[in-house]
């Protein structure tokens, strides 16, 4: 496994990174462990959740993702320092007005409450998960900083914000010598380029920030599992994913189904083989709900892509309008 650098920072990720939204909604806590293993002995020393997974679920309170690994990491005597673990705060986890949010109130009490669940006493990467227009960025990063002095947080990153709010908050750390972001989470695929390339990537190379994308693959779509003349089934996911079902798109799979051919890999190791060949990015994150899948997205570490493979694949899924 080579490991890979967190941006400017010395610590050293494995180049995938395991989500675990699926942990507690599609995956049980029996089959999460499993997973969680098999992940580990692969050499994926990298995790990321949220506590507000998977609240969406009927019945779920939100946390439960981080339970179970928790209890994972407990029952299999995982040592804590083989493992930078990442979770999320943002969303809201509870009724009330300071239940959810970027204040320095809902801050400390939700890294409590995640170090609990979590049952560590540290957080390896702490991230805001998206904006909160309600708090100035100088609040949030004044808590992440005395979490960071505490010990209970080592790294600070951010997920689903804008190029402009990225540049605050980086200006903000270094007036006030606040700790800063050194990460940031966003949503990036062959097929869904243009809102991190059109100006965070900039920014993130200028300002060494560590790339760790979620959504690699499309939410499924870039596995090559919907063709265009096939049925598509009948699930919650494959209607979240008819908006991406274009005739551009099917003929995106084509093409890398031929280059997986050529590779002796299947069209979800290219769409990661793709996106590991980018030197800014430094750790896909992908999910798992079987050990056959976790296999599968392993695979795209042995899959090296040509130059000119690379090249066509960012051509042909370009969203620039070119100028006459």
């Amino acid at each position: 496994m080579n490991y890979r650098k967190l941006g400017r920072t010395g610590l050293k990720v494995s180049p995938l990174c395991m989500g675990t939204m699926q942990f507690g909604w599609s995956v049980d806590e029996a089959d999460t462990h499993r997973i969680l293993s098999a992940t580990f002995e692969a050499g994926i020393n990298f995790i990321d959740t949220a506590d507000i997974y998977s609240k969406w679920v009927d019945g779920n309170p939100g946390g439960v993702s981080e339970i179970y690994i928790g209890n994972w990491m407990k029952k299999n005597n995982i040592p804590r320092e083989q493992i930078v673990l990442a979770t999320k705060v943002r969303g809201e986890m509870g009724k009330g007005p300071n239940d959810q949010g970027l204040s320095r109130l809902h801050i400390i009490n939700a890294v409590e409450a995640s170090l609990r669940r979590l049952q560590t006493d540290y957080i390896d990467l702490y991230q805001s998960h998206w904006t909160d227009d309600d708090t100035p960025i100088e609040e949030t990063l004044r808590a992440f900083d005395d979490l960071v002095k505490q010990g209970k947080v080592r790294y600070v990153g951010t997920s689903n914000i804008a190029a402009w709010e990225l540049m605050q908050a980086m200006w903000t750390s270094d007036k006030h010598n606040l700790t800063r972001y050194d990460s940031l989470q966003p949503h990036y695929n062959l097929i869904y380029r243009d809102e991190f390339e059109r100006e965070l990537r900039a920014v993130c190379a200028a300002y060494e920030i560590a790339v760790i994308p979620y959504s690699p693959l499309a939410g499924g779509f870039l596995t090559g599992k919907y063709r265009k003349d096939e049925p598509m089934p009948e699930s919650k996911r494959a209607e979240g994913r008819k908006h991406v079902m274009t005739d551009k798109n099917f003929a995106l799979i084509d093409e890398m189904e031929v280059i997986a051919l050529r590779h002796k890999a299947t069209i979800s190791q290219v769409a990661l083989a793709w996106m590991l060949a980018d030197p800014l990015i430094t750790s896909p994150i992908i999910g798992a709900t079987s050990i056959k899948q976790l296999n599968e997205n392993l695979g795209a570490l042995n899959v090296k892509l040509a130059e000119d493979e690379v090249a066509f694949l960012t051509k042909i899924t370009e969203w620039k309008v070119e100028e006459e």
